[in-house]
């Protein structure tokens, strides 16, 4: 497709409407495609959110100069934590959306790019928005179904278009999917959560009010640190990033799929899992005005499927059985008399995260999605800029 656009840095108002608007451009015709929420994808990147305290970022947008429709956008960021943590000059891309034209992807991923040659970034690596905590990973196969809560989607036409302009692989990730109709899990799982029990680990659903929440959110986020400090490309949040992020869901958890495991008082494992509220949001058209709310509670009662998100455990807790246990306990309770659930997707897991792959695959989960993250190296600029 043959069209004059120029790729503007996002400085207005305006521009920031259009950035907001693009998505809904490139997915008009996509049956699968949930929007989403337009305040919550402003919030992140308006100027009080907490990761400019330790990161910069640029917006940028590809604008048509015949129709004045916008045709794709990107952020360019840095993110110190990061950079401190992997100790290289690591930089991101992300929110990149596009319509199905080669140039205008091209265009957007040099503009990323020369932004962040320019501040000394060495590695350029995406699609992440921000942080790993955020949307992250481009799809790579599955496309015929919708994302489920919290999970990228993407036209097929993304992966083909970085590698187009001489972006690598970096790693994979997988998605694995539950059929729970006639489900069992294997008996060694059962066998695990009596094991654990004996050994005296108690388990329990999370607290969803009050400073009950609060208190097992900060065991969850000191956890979360704990056990997944060397998580590839993971950058930490502070305290009250975490408690900030979990108030917005603090609604939406259904207890009986959230087991915890404690010892001694101490939280030493988890299991998240929330229903897909995915199904509901794809009606809303990204807004939760009172209208948006009407029908988020009326197609709220069509969710059949739910999505685990996390499973941690301490490594010294492991040989107790606590994982298998949080297996146990999530499956079953997803199971209960009454529970909607004829599904579930278990995501995401790093490829190489052999351990936890193992586990899924045990407990029955099927391979459905891949979903990767690229990186490029930056060439030095023969350009001194000042």
């Amino acid at each position: 497709m043959n069209q004059n656009f120029e790729v503007k840095t996002v400085t207005t108002a305006g521009e920031r409407e259009s950035f907001l608007d693009v998505p809904a451009v490139v997915y008009k015709n996509d049956p699968n495609w949930v929007p989403p929420l337009r305040q919550s994808m402003a919030k992140q990147l308006a100027p009080n959110n907490p990761f400019f305290a330790y990161g910069q970022l640029q917006q940028f947008i590809a604008i048509s100069e015949t129709s004045k429709q916008p045709l794709g956008r990107i952020v360019a960021a840095i993110n110190q934590r990061l950079i401190a943590k992997e100790n290289r000059q690591i930089g991101l891309f992300g929110y990149f959306e596009c319509v199905e034209n080669f140039q205008v992807a091209q265009a957007l991923l040099n503009k990323a790019y020369e932004w962040l040659r320019e501040r000394g970034i060495t590695v350029v690596r995406g699609p992440i928005d921000l942080s790993t905590h955020n949307n992250c990973l481009f799809l790579t196969d599955g496309f015929d179904s919708p994302p489920t809560i919290m999970m990228p989607y993407n036209p097929s036409y993304y992966p083909k278009f970085l590698e187009l302009d001489g972006w690598h692989k970096a790693k994979d990730a997988i998605a694995y999917d539950f059929n729970l109709i006639n489900y069992t899990l294997p008996n060694k799982f059962e066998k695990g959560y009596k094991i654990a029990c004996k050994s005296g680990i108690n388990f329990r659903s999370i607290r969803l009010k009050g400073e009950g929440f609060i208190e097992d959110c900060r065991q969850i986020y000191h956890l979360f640190n704990e056990a997944f400090a060397q998580n590839w490309s993971s950058s930490p949040r502070s305290e009250e990033e975490f408690l900030e992020e979990a108030k917005d869901l603090q609604k939406l958890v259904d207890p009986d799929l959230f087991p915890v495991a404690e010892y001694q008082g101490k939280m030493i494992g988890f299991w998240m899992g929330l229903p897909d509220y995915n199904i509901a949001l794809k009606q809303v058209n990204g807004q939760l005005n009172w209208l948006g709310m009407l029908k988020f509670l009326w197609y709220g009662r069509q969710i059949d499927r739910a999505r685990v998100m996390a499973m941690c455990c301490l490594m010294d807790y492991r040989r107790k059985m606590v994982p298998l246990a949080l297996i146990y306990l999530g499956m079953q309770g997803g199971k209960l008399k009454g529970k909607p659930y004829t599904k579930a997707e278990l995501s995401w897991v790093w490829e190489d995260n052999y351990n936890s792959r193992k586990l899924i695959e045990a407990a029955g989960g099927k391979l459905s999605k891949t979903y990767r993250i690229y990186e490029k190296v930056v060439q030095p600029s023969t350009i001194n800029y000042q």
